[in-house]
């Protein structure tokens, strides 16, 4: 029976997660597989090549550079995250991902993405990195209406949280039967239907499929934290989660409002250390 790690994203409100996971693998915590959703798989692939700290550094670093994000960006390139500077240049020139242990560290890391013609989820198994890998990373975090679809394997794609925000069912499908899982919510929050919907409709006119997905993504939620609460009941999984609404928004350029959420995912970490290991050393 493998044993899984999902990481829901949430944009900024995944320094929540980073902060957890960083004081996961700092007490040696390790999965047999990771999955991450938008930017669950944007920092959470710094799990599998093992660099703490990392995700939380850069995004303090380039906050306020203009080469990063703003919208400045998002008029130039159509993306309000550059995907040249951010996903690429960073990654290889100023704070380097370590390919090398990406690929040989034996832990899976999958994440998702959305077909925007088809509006189902896709979900990718990445075991090489790179510059190929790092655009599957980008179309997984890249929000509709601020980014331009990423074209990979002859499809269009953007962020994986329009169609399979918590992917437990999928993991336990290919075979990950007790998985830790990371929400960037709340046990109480509930999602309700996106007041962005006319401008979604035109940003996505071409592809009904992600509108349909866009359009019903509320009740998709809800029913996948029912579903989570549930198997937390049963005890196949543990969930990780903030005790309140984190105090930051889906876009932050202010590095000390990053570091307290991200120093509420490290306390929040810390809490439930041995809670994790004791869950994932069970017997079978």
């Amino acid at each position: 029976m493998k044993k899984g790690l999902i990481l829901e994203g949430g944009a900024m409100r995944g320094m929540f997660t980073v902060g957890v996971t960083d004081v996961m693998m700092e007490h040696g915590i390790e999965p047999d597989g990771v999955i991450g959703v938008s930017a669950g798989a944007a920092f959470g692939c710094n799990y599998k090549s093992r660099q703490p700290g990392r995700a939380l550094r850069y995004n303090k670093i380039f906050a306020r550079d203009k080469r990063y994000s703003g919208i400045g960006s998002l008029l130039k390139t159509g993306d309000f995250f550059n995907a040249e500077f951010a996903y690429h240049t960073v990654p290889t020139q100023h704070d380097k991902f370590d390919n090398e242990t990406f690929e040989r560290n034996p832990m899976e890391f999958y994440l998702v993405c959305t077909d925007i013609d088809t509006g189902k989820a896709i979900y990718k198994k990445c075991e090489r990195g790179g510059h190929e890998f790092f655009d599957w990373v980008r179309a997984s975090a890249s929000m509709p209406v601020v980014s331009r679809a990423v074209e990979l394997d002859g499809m269009k794609l953007l962020d994986g949280g329009i169609t399979d925000s918590i992917p437990l069912k999928f993991f336990e499908s290919i075979g990950y039967l007790r998985n830790i899982v990371i929400l960037t919510q709340p046990r109480d929050y509930v999602k309700h239907p996106n007041k962005a919907m006319p401008l979604i409709k035109i940003s996505l006119r071409k592809h009904r499929g992600a509108v349909e997905a866009m359009m019903r993504r509320h009740v998709m939620y809800n029913e996948q934290t029912s579903y989570v609460a549930m198997a937390e009941n049963e005890g196949r999984c543990l969930v990780i989660r903030p005790d309140s609404k984190l105090p930051i928004g889906h876009i932050s350029h202010d590095p000390e409002e990053m570091q307290r959420v991200y120093d509420i995912g490290r306390e929040t970490g810390l809490r439930h250390v041995e809670a994790m290991k004791k869950f994932l050393s069970a017997p079978e």
